[in-house]
């Protein structure tokens, strides 16, 4: 006889988020880990919903690292916008994403142990 035992489903954490974009593996990646774990983050859709130059500079703080590191800067709209160009500040590039919210790389994670890019997806289980 074979006993089959459901599958629990994730908990919800609201002190748990993901900076989500659905077409992005690493991302999907990132949410299917925290699932797996019976995390259930609350997801931010941020090109649907973009962060504000203050709510960006305020998680680019949280996150401790450069914002430069956060950048895609092989999107063309990086060119475009001249932030390949010396001089540009940090204001300008914060500016910049939450104009252009494609510009921000992801996932970004950020729990109450940390926050993290989470490149590749396997980072985000230091922070779970």
């Amino acid at each position: 006889m074979t006993t089959s035992h459901p599958t629990d489903a994730p908990v919800n954490r609201p002190d748990i988020t993901i900076f989500h974009n659905n077409r992005c593996s690493n991302s999907r990646g990132a949410l299917a880990l925290l699932r797996d774990n019976g995390i259930e983050p609350n997801i931010v859709d941020y090109l649907a919903t973009p962060l504000t130059a203050p709510e960006l500079a305020e998680l680019v703080a949280h996150l401790g690292v450069p914002l430069q590191d956060l950048l895609r800067t092989k999107e063309a709209a990086y060119q475009e916008l001249g932030l390949d160009q010396a001089g540009v500040s940090d204001a300008q590039r914060l500016a910049a994403v939450a104009a252009h919210p494609v510009l921000l790389n992801r996932p970004i994670v950020v729990t109450p142990k940390g926050a993290a890019l989470c490149r590749p997806p396997e980072k985000v289980l230091a922070l779970i």
